[in-house]
């Protein structure tokens, strides 16, 4: 399946941002989906993952209360809605499918087998 992920940019602190994530090219629907972060210097992390019918979501502690992850299947489209977003919030944010239905709390790379090519989010005043 091939992503594409779309609607980053540049917000200042305390902004909202909502990313996307277009897939095409495989069964969207019977896959769970992630998002991944990398910041400059640093290792990409875990945000949030979604399993296939959107009934199990997980967050990274740092974006708990924040961010929320939904998908809508028909759309083959799944996104990641940032509220109150802080400097530390900013790198690139990937989307990435899953190799089955669900993910779980402690997702890893790995189990992720598809990638988009990322979406810069910028946090600054």
């Amino acid at each position: 399946v091939q992503l594409v992920e779309s609607g980053g940019g540049l917000v200042q602190p305390g902004g909202s941002l909502r990313l996307s994530c277009a897939a095409s090219g495989g069964i969207f629907s019977i896959n769970a989906m992630g998002w991944f972060r990398q910041a400059p210097g640093k290792e990409r992390e875990f945000v949030a993952t979604i399993s296939w019918n959107g009934g199990t979501k997980y967050y990274a502690d740092s974006v708990k209360g924040r961010f929320t992850i939904s998908r809508d299947n028909p759309k083959n489209t799944v996104y990641l809605q940032m509220n109150s977003l802080k400097p530390e919030d900013t790198a690139v944010y990937y989307c990435a499918a899953h190799r089955g239905p669900y993910s779980t709390a402690q997702a890893q790379q790995d189990d992720f087998r598809s990638w988009g090519q990322g979406a810069q989010v910028t946090v600054s005043s």
